[in-house]
């Protein structure tokens, strides 16, 4: 199948009053930019006639892909899905309620991308009022703190190039929300542009403020993943390190005040005894992390050679 020019991809759940201006409103936005394109959805479980729309619009639209979940399982597994699908270049995440017009977000994030030789373009909605604006200002600002992202609307539309589709690990649980973490520590080139933001017409918001403790959590175990994956040993190794100097100067300082002092802090002794042993633990616990991630590339290794070969693998 040849490579088209833009892939927009759509996650929709119970968006029957907008999927259909998304749609039409993004292949208006390939005329405009006079490039060709495809438009991909996911039905997410939805309960009302979104699905009988999808259909009706492919009648009208060739290039209109849709894939169907007869249950709800989030958007990280409907975008997984279309990524793994899209044939274009460049790839643009677009909401199914019209929050944010094709028509004019997608020219922009596209001319952006093009004109600053970009990797990934996030959109940076401007007028924003509804309700979860104090909820995304803490996200961003943990987004930006602590995993080095340059935007202040990291989980919005944004475009990227088939680079940055390709290189994205397995996405799990919410990890769409950190797309634009995991670009930024492959080194691909970053930057946000000015979008309008348009109020919902229809329908509720699917995410609210019960979603910012496991969103803390993901990006903590995130971050830990793209820091230590390839070497764990630094991180165990380092805590069983400061643990057993931290141990080491108690028992010294406990040895002295008893030979000068003839005084014993048993409850101390036996908090950093106990300490020892965690420490001694942490370093085991590193070795064995090390030995699963050789084992993790010894059989990428063997895979890559019989894929080479033609031999199906083990």
């Amino acid at each position: 199948m040849n490579e088209l020019e833009i892939s927009v991809v759509v996650p929709a759940r119970n968006e029957e009053t907008t999927i259909a201006q998304v749609v039409e409103r993004s292949f208006q936005a390939f005329a405009s930019l006079k490039c060709s394109g495809e438009v991909l959805v996911v039905n997410d479980g939805s309960t009302d006639r979104t699905a009988v729309i999808l259909v009706e619009l492919q009648r009208a639209y060739p290039s209109l892909r849709v894939f169907t979940h007869r249950r709800s399982q989030g958007m990280t597994a409907g975008l997984q899905k279309m990524f793994g699908a899209s044939r274009g270049k460049i790839v643009i995440l677009i909401p199914a309620d019209m929050e944010s017009d094709p028509l004019l977000d997608v020219p922009t994030l596209v001319r952006y991308m093009q004109q600053h030789d970009l990797d990934v373009v996030a959109g940076w909605r401007q007028g924003r009022k509804d309700g979860k604006v104090l909820a995304s200002a803490i996200y961003n600002f943990v987004m930006r703190t602590l995993a080095n992202v340059p935007v202040h609307d990291g989980n919005w539309i944004k475009a990227m190039r088939r680079e940055v589709i390709e290189s994205l690990p397995p996405l799990r649980s919410d990890w769409h929300r950190f797309i634009l973490m995991i670009a930024v520590h492959q080194g691909f080139r970053l930057d946000e542009v000015q979008t309008d933001y348009k109020p919902r017409m229809a329908g509720s918001s699917k995410f609210g403020w019960e979603r910012i403790p496991k969103s803390f959590l993901d990006v903590l175990v995130l971050k830990f993943l793209l820091t230590f994956s390839q070497a764990p040993m630094r991180f165990f190794g380092g805590l069983g390190m400061a643990g057993m100097l931290l141990s080491l100067l108690t028992f010294v300082y406990l040895t002295v005040l008893y030979i000068f002092t003839d005084t014993q802090q048993r409850p101390v002794f036996i908090a950093a005894g106990i300490l020892a042993v965690i420490s001694v633990l942490l370093f085991l616990v590193g070795f064995l992390a090390e030995l699963i991630v050789n084992q993790g590339e010894r059989i990428s290794v063997l895979e890559k050679r019989l894929a080479d070969n033609g031999e199906d693998g083990p």
